[in-house]
């Protein structure tokens, strides 16, 4: 009996043995700044393993599976095949082994994800946070409204436990769905702005009752103490101070430009991983961009794929506003990976549903 595999399953999986022999090697040729976070993780030198907070619950969730007893090479070939095998459970689009913009996108998708997330990581629990609201919106088990209410409730779930700012998701992203149903002469780029003004308003807000600022509670300290750090090349650094409300406002507009349209990462030319970055960034970007846009002109007919967009671009937006740097930039939207895979190749998955 002969067995037949499609081309696009073949490079699929042909791409992903590639990667898994790079995430394999990345503990050997990765400098050591790569697994900070990771030493923090397994070592739990400092006691902060506990059930609230991204560093505790990744601290526990390692010390659960037992996987801090394991060399880093043998977690990253256990860690990336999961990773992978839900992007193959998302499903494979038609035509993946051909060479265009969008799937070399993925192709280097692959790679970074073998690259940041191959090792004990928090981006490993995001990711497969991130997975189960996508192939939610994939099956379309439950009804629509059901679909947006679970998936709302799994945000704030999230956010309250692991990162704050997933929280702000279903808020940003709620206004951005109301604000789409004026008639503005430009409705996609209109949303983006007016989605921005919303994270604007959320942290004046939060600044009038507490005190301080979202920028100044998270970027700045960040940024702030490690100002003199060669580690820190990449940092995302306001042009004016944000402790007042105009210097917010700017300060969440500068980060949005700064993580989403990085232009302004060309400058470290003699950094080529973050060049690649700016690139594969400027260009997802754009093709969410218009993806969005289509699925805002024909709403009924894409209403999932819009509930992941407002997703994606709400998270985009939050990006502006708690993002320290480039590194941490690329690494969090790896971290969403499911949510770009799903959103560049829609139109696909949407066929095979018929």
């Amino acid at each position: 009996m002969q067995l037949l595999i499609k081309k696009s399953t073949a490079a699929f999986l042909l791409i992903a043995s590639a990667n898994l022999v790079v995430a394999f090697l990345a503990f050997f040729v990765l400098p050591p700044k790569f697994f900070y976070d990771s030493a923090i993780i397994i070592y739990d030198k400092y006691n902060e393993i506990g059930y609230f907070g991204s560093y505790p619950l990744t601290i526990l969730f390692y010390k659960i599976i037992g996987f801090r007893h394991l060399p880093f090479p043998i977690i990253a070939l256990i860690q990336f095949p999961i990773l992978i095998y839900i992007l193959y459970k998302i499903g494979i689009p038609d035509n993946f082994e051909k060479l265009n913009i969008k799937n070399i996108l993925v192709y280097l998708g692959f790679f970074m994800i073998a690259i940041f997330i191959s090792m004990p990581s928090k981006e490993f629990i995001t990711y497969l946070f991130i997975a189960v609201i996508v192939l939610l919106c994939r099956n379309e088990r439950f009804s629509f409204q059901k679909t947006i209410f679970i998936s709302a409730v799994l945000l704030i779930v999230f956010g309250a436990l692991y990162r704050p700012y997933f929280a702000l998701i279903p808020v940003v992203g709620g206004g951005m769905y109301l604000i789409s149903f004026i008639n503005f002469k430009n409705k996609t780029i209109s949303t983006i702005f007016y989605g921005l003004l919303i994270a604007v308003f959320l942290s004046l807000s939060y600044g009038i009752l507490k005190g301080k600022y979202f920028s100044e509670i998270s970027r700045e300290v960040i940024n702030n103490a490690r100002m003199a750090s060669s580690d820190a090349n990449s940092m995302i650094i306001s042009p004016v101070k944000t402790d007042t409300w105009y210097g917010e406002m700017i300060g969440i507009f500068y980060g949005f430009f700064t993580v989403n349209l990085p232009l302004n990462g060309l400058k470290y030319i003699l950094s080529p991983q973050i060049i690649v970055f700016v690139i594969w960034q400027l260009l997802v970007f754009y093709i969410l961009l218009v993806r969005f846009s289509k699925c805002l002109k024909d709403r009924k007919k894409y209403r999932y794929e819009l509930l992941i967009m407002f997703i994606l671009f709400s998270f985009f937006i939050l990006q502006g506003v708690f993002e320290p740097d480039l590194g941490s930039a690329i690494r969090h939207k790896i971290g969403i990976f499911p949510l770009i895979y799903f959103a560049l190749y829609y139109e696909y998955f949407r066929k095979e549903l018929q």
